[in-house]
């Protein structure tokens, strides 16, 4: 291949455009100019089509429900926190400018403001490109050369790509799907969001309340053929989901309202539309299946669905990641029958994302430092390192095939670990094989279980807002990225009075029990 073109030279390159590591870039751009007064050359490349929006999945991927920190009631009584306790700084000022209230974030309010942040730190972008080969000096990036020849150097580099993209292309060694756990072709599944128009608040919980009314009543005859079609004779998934539609004094479980969310509790509607689609509701034994739904609320009477979900194994997941997270042929014609089904209970438009949520796509290997489940239940990096805290379940939606079987073969009866509150640390996101670049996603160096929390937007937000200070380090000090230490940005954190309140809490015996479990499980 001939470069005709000359090359074009950046301070810094990000590849991907997860709102993470967008972030990443603007931190980056702000530091760099704090410290010499000017912005740094910085350069944002994506595969997607940024006509359709800039901002991965929480944006082309139409994800709206956040998923935001869990922190324990009596803690938060404790310190005085608030809900979500104390996200990043650069994350609370995404989510004051998209005017999320608490967990809603419209996509086309996201794009807007992604877009005025690039311009802010005058940062470039390009997109609709492939990587042809990448450029290095020893174990240093220093370019990458796209599939129409352009050549783009860099001295800093991030990747913000699901999976990996950059660091593979870079030689940076990584496990599929769930390899951390011994199971590389078990992969988390992808969900097609999709936005419901005219389906009112009321109507949605009057169906769902008429159908948990009517599964629970056998002499309903209808209903209860309704419940045959989507459990197809399966006597266990059958007892599950009647245990399911009500809580422990037998009463029904109707969905909850937030001031800007839904979380549908139950598998009524679930039910009711795997037997209109005369599927059964098995991720492994259908095209896909209707879950519970995360429903964001949003502006013009939308609702923003994240309850479509498909299986996928390791190796499917990177080749969805590559195409650009596009859905395949299946997905648009299951999205036909979820069309129809929503018009049916009072939706007059409805319409899929462009692009797929794909939650996970296997880890990188060697960072400077691995960050484990285990790892999270002691509590994270020490208090004086920390950047921030953060809390959330090992949260393995659609489960991982083969881990209950490979966990019951080691000894271990049940797969479910307490939610850890840690405290945020950067190192597993850099890397030691190449020196000057980053990892700011779901694909970092987690090991064993971690990467189902690590996985999460705000955590990740509060790690590329780390990051980004930490290519400006390197970049001006003529350091690697990997040299740059937790404490080096936690002192600029606090010099700018950005550094939040730390309160990370260690479980001892609940870590022990899942080191254990991570060590006998990958062995």
């Amino acid at each position: 291949m001939t470069n005709t073109t000359p090359d074009r030279f950046y301070d810094f390159i990000g590849f991907g455009d997860e709102v993470p590591g967008i972030l990443t870039l603007v931190s980056a751009a702000r530091e760099y100019r704090r410290r010499v007064g000017s912005y740094p050359k910085t350069l944002l490349i994506l595969k997607g089509n940024s006509q359709q929006g800039i901002g991965g999945h929480l944006v082309r991927g139409g994800l709206a429900y956040l998923d935001r920190s869990n922190i324990p009631l009596q803690i938060r009584q404790t310190l005085g926190l608030e809900t979500y306790g104390l996200s990043s700084a650069l994350y609370q000022e995404f989510l004051q400018k998209t005017g999320v209230i608490q967990v809603a974030l419209d996509p086309r309010k996201a794009d807007a403001v992604l877009r005025q942040m690039l311009r802010d730190a005058q940062i470039d972008t390009l997109s609709r490109v492939e990587i042809g080969l990448v450029l290095k000096e020893g174990q240093k990036l220093v370019g990458i050369q796209l599939t129409k020849g352009e050549i783009y150097r860099g001295k800093q580099f991030l990747d913000a790509t699901v999976n990996a993209e950059l660091a593979q292309a870079a030689g940076v060694p990584k496990l599929s799907g769930f390899g951390v756990l011994g199971l590389p072709k078990s992969e988390l599944p992808v969900t097609l969001v999709f936005e419901t128009e005219g389906l009112s608040i009321d109507r949605l919980r009057r169906v769902e309340a008429e159908y948990l009314k009517r599964f629970k009543n056998p002499a309903d005859r209808e209903a209860q053929a309704f419940f045959n079609i989507a459990t197809n004779g399966d006597t266990a998934l059958a007892t599950q989901l009647r245990n399911d539609l009500v809580d422990a004094a037998g009463k029904p479980k109707p969905m909850w309202v937030g001031s800007d969310y839904i979380d549908v509790r139950t598998k009524a509607l679930s039910i009711a539309y795997h037997a209109f689609r005369n599927t059964k509701l098995s991720l492994t034994e259908s095209p896909a299946i209707l879950d519970n739904g995360n429903v964001a609320i949003l502006s013009g009477g939308r609702l923003s669905w994240n309850a479509l979900l498909h299986a996928t194994t390791g190796s499917e997941a990177e080749d969805l990641a590559r195409s650009g997270a596009k859905p395949t042929a299946l997905m648009l014609e299951e999205m036909t029958f979820i069309e129809q089904w929503f018009k049916s209970i009072g939706a007059s438009a409805v319409r899929s994302a462009p692009e797929l949520y794909i939650r996970h796509a296997g880890n990188v290997a060697g960072a400077v430092d691995p960050l484990s489940g285990a790892d999270m239940l002691l509590g994270g990096v020490p208090d004086k390192e920390a950047l921030g805290t953060f809390g959330y379940p090992f949260d393995i939606r659609g489960g991982i095939t083969g881990l209950g079987r490979k966990a019951a073969n080691k000894g271990f009866n049940q797969t479910h670990f307490k939610p850890p509150l840690f405290n945020i640390g950067m190192r597993h996101a850099l890397l030691k094989t190449v020196p000057n670049l980053a990892v700011v996603s779901p694909a970092a160096d987690f090991e064993g279980i971690a990467c189902a929390t690590g996985r999460i937007v705000e955590f990740n937000v509060a790690v590329g807002q780390a990051v980004g200070i930490a290519m400006a380090i390197a970049q001006l000090a003529n350091r690697n990225l990997s040299e740059i230490s937790n404490t080096e940005v936690r002192s600029v954190l606090a010099q700018t009075k950005r550094l939040p309140k730390i309160y990370g809490r260690a479980d001892a015996i609940e870590a022990t029990r899942l080191r254990d479990f991570e060590k006998q499980i990958i062995a």
